[in-house]
């Protein structure tokens, strides 16, 4: 059966060397995974050690959650590579643990502990399983407006937890600067693999910079001792640390879900442009469903074996676009390697053991960017009087109601849980907003705000017409 594709895919789809059904010989194949499991990994270890330091939890809960966040991202991976009936996109789409739940999984695991967060991630991940089916009735609802708000929001609320392990020694004894100047080293050699402009530099900027962080660190003595062995292979342990439920964080964590059901069709979409595939019609819509349904049920199992809320990740699709390998072949690849991974101890100790300077410094970079994204989101549709109100309003109740915990501790169980985390509030804020104010700007009269001029406002040079914004 032949695949339609659209002028657009059909270009790209003459730059690929193997496309999402290609056959792909054992050793390229190999290489190219590789490659895309180092693009994902320190996106799927970040947030899992981000959450154990502001919960100081025991070095070996901790490996043993890296180790399970791994295993929750090969079959995540391997799923997606699948399309078997509902499940799976059938794309080289991987998945990773989201740092968009770092917020309310900290809040969850102050007041209820790891069962707590896990059985949270448990319930929410009911949203993406049943909404899957109802993606093109929720688009409308979530322009990049909304979307970009939200997204901008989880940057700029994530960065604070980034400092942690740069404002502090690189450890004890050390003195004050160290952990900055290791964070300023690990900022310095992304920035410069970037600016040399080769590929090979630009794909492995990410884990030159790490490994100069630890190599620096272990230079001037700053290392850290691993965590003891738990022995040379680590099976997943159904509901170690249980489940617990309480239905004041069930909004903030069904808020966050259904974002990143958002924000995953949008990285499957460029997914598919990327391989030449059509991305209109019911064809694409049965890929972005299944792999909704693969992130929910990659988000169920993770919790039941200790392992947090999983996403479709994007920046694998710039592997994609240097490497011209779509082959969803390849994916399988990627499953076997997160899977050995994470199923010897030995590789999560070491992960586990990542300075904070340098785990500090990959975290700015990798929120910074999440900020930016949003912004570049909220500007493709244009900036006027009647957006600026909506983006003011959003980012107040989103960064500033946070920071006044006396007044959020007075509030009924469920406000709370939602405000407390900018996310959420603001996000909140922004939809409501949305659906309200195209109502009211008639009869208020309100137009652009003069001197923004943005996508919608310029025509696109020698077109006449408005000029598209940057993909996402």
């Amino acid at each position: 059966m032949s695949v339609s594709r659209t002028p657009s895919s059909a270009a790209s789809r003459g730059t690929l060397v193997y496309g999402p059904d290609d056959p792909i010989p054992p050793i390229p194949a190999f290489v190219v995974a590789g490659q895309q499991v180092a693009a994902m990994l320190v996106g799927v270890v970040t947030p899992v050690l981000l959450i154990a330091g502001s919960l100081r939890l025991e070095p070996l809960d901790t490996s043993y959650l890296v180790s399970m966040a791994l295993l929750a991202a090969a079959l995540g991976t391997f799923l997606q590579s699948l399309r078997l009936g509902l499940v799976g996109s059938g794309l080289l789409s991987v998945t990773g643990t989201s740092a968009t739940f770092i917020g309310p999984l900290v809040h969850a695991g102050r007041s209820g502990g790891l069962a707590l967060m896990l059985g949270m991630s448990l319930a929410g991940a009911a949203v993406p399983l049943l909404l899957a089916f109802c993606v093109p009735t929720l688009r409308r609802y979530f322009p990049p407006l909304v979307s970009g708000i939200v997204v901008l929001l989880i940057g700029l609320s994530l960065l604070p937890n980034a400092m942690g392990g740069i404002a502090a020694a690189a450890v004890p004894g050390a003195p004050v600067w160290s952990g900055g100047a290791i964070a300023l080293l690990v900022i310095a050699v992304v920035l410069g693999a970037q600016a040399f402009g080769r590929r090979w530099s630009r794909l492995g900027g990410i884990l030159a910079a790490v490994a100069a962080g630890y190599a620096a660190c272990a230079a001037c003595g700053w290392l850290r001792s691993p965590p003891p062995s738990r022995g040379w292979f680590a099976a997943p342990h159904l509901l170690r640390y249980g489940l617990a439920f309480q239905w004041e964080y069930l909004v903030p964590f069904a808020f966050l879900y259904l974002f990143t059901m958002l924000e995953a069709v949008g990285v499957m979409t460029a997914t598919a442009r990327l391989s030449g595939l059509d991305t209109d019609g019911t064809a694409h819509n049965e890929r972005l469903r299944g792999g909704l349904i693969t992130d929910g049920l990659t988000s169920c199992v993770g919790a039941i074996i200790g392992s947090f809320p999983n996403i479709t990740y994007a920046q694998n699709n710039g592997v994609i676009q240097i490497t011209g390998v779509a082959s969803r072949r390849v994916g399988k690849g990627m499953a076997g390697i997160l899977l050995l991974m994470g199923l010897f101890p030995p590789v999560s100790r070491w992960l586990t053991a990542m300075p904070p300077p340098v785990l500090g410094g990959m975290a700015i970079l990798l929120f910074g960017l999440v900020a930016v994204s949003g912004l570049r989101l909220m500007m493709g549709g244009g900036i006027g009087q009647r957006e600026a109100l909506i983006i003011a309003v959003s980012l107040g109740v989103g960064l500033a109601l946070p920071t006044q915990p006396q007044w959020i501790a007075a509030l009924p169980s469920v406000p709370r849980a939602l405000f407390s985390s900018g996310i959420c509030g603001g996000g909140l804020s922004a939809l409501v907003l949305n659906v309200m104010l195209p109502r009211l700007s008639s009869a208020v009269g309100l137009r652009k705000i003069p001197g923004i001029a943005l996508a919608q406002d310029v025509p696109a040079a020698g077109t006449g017409e408005a000029g598209a914004a940057d993909p996402v």
